[in-house]
């Protein structure tokens, strides 16, 4: 069965750019945060990762959606459609595109937020910060100057 710990949250990343997922990593190491990744190369392995560790829920998942084998829009369909608390782990697309229709996809399938990929690391830092420090308060938003969208269910 799985379950959340409140101590240590688990966040899985995935994206089939090796660069893009270690910057992911350093970013979130940098802040300090009480986080540990999990990083997945493309969609299966992300999905075989989330099948496997059955003992521990992540707290978000951070998809790419431009990945091989499967790509995040079929992940964000396998995790809404999976096992009843898979269903609920919170979902962040992290993508180069900002297309209204990606957008609007991502939430018709089910994604909590969509964030457009900052151009600068300190960018890609100070997002990580925005999106991990959400749930601390429920009136707080991502009021950056990040293409930041969220879906009203957002509430880590």
């Amino acid at each position: 069965m799985l379950e959340k710990h409140n101590s240590t949250k688990i966040i899985y990343h995935a994206d089939d750019d090796e660069d893009d997922r270690m910057l992911f990593t350093d970013a979130v190491d940098e802040l300090a945060l009480p986080v540990r990744v999990q990083q997945a190369s493309d969609g299966q392995q992300l999905l075989d990762i989330l099948l496997r560790n059955t003992e521990r829920l992540p707290d978000i998942v951070f998809l790419d959606i431009n990945m091989p084998f499967r790509n995040g829009f079929e992940c964000l369909e396998e995790i809404r459609r999976g096992k009843v608390p898979l269903r609920e782990v919170k979902v962040v697309m992290l993508s180069t595109s900002g297309s209204p229709e990606n957008i609007a996809r991502a939430f018709e399938l089910g994604a909590d937020l969509y964030a457009v990929k900052p151009s600068s690391y300190q960018g890609l830092k100070e997002l990580l910060s925005e999106i991990l420090g959400v749930g601390k308060k429920q009136d707080r938003e991502i009021k950056s100057g990040h293409k930041v969208y969220s879906s009203p269910t957002w509430l880590l």
